[in-house]
């Protein structure tokens, strides 16, 4: 089992890496706080200070269109917001 899905690269993100030095990623959802600091320390070699957690939940769209009642579903997904030590900093795009 993978804690560590994928990283989350968007604007928002990518500004609160620069300028908070914390990053975005998607992560397992039974995962707690705990496990999430460990599976980041040991993949990228950095020292987290502190992890926060978000859980979506499912979400559910119906459409009335000509072919009738289409329903939609989105997955719901676990994300970790990780604060890094003074100093530190992960380069995502090295790999590219």
């Amino acid at each position: 089992m993978s804690i560590l899905i994928k990283p989350i690269i968007t604007e928002k993100a990518t500004k609160d890496s620069e300028v908070f030095n914390r990053y975005t990623f998607v992560v397992d959802k039974k995962a707690n706080k705990i496990e999430i600091k460990g599976a980041v320390e040991a993949a990228y070699g950095v020292t987290i200070s502190s992890v926060k957690t978000l859980n979506y939940p499912i979400q559910r769209n119906t459409k009335f269109t000509k072919k009738g009642l289409v329903t939609g579903i989105k997955s719901g997904y676990k994300k970790a917001i990780v604060q890094l030590a003074e100093g530190e900093s992960i380069d995502f795009y090295n790999n590219l």
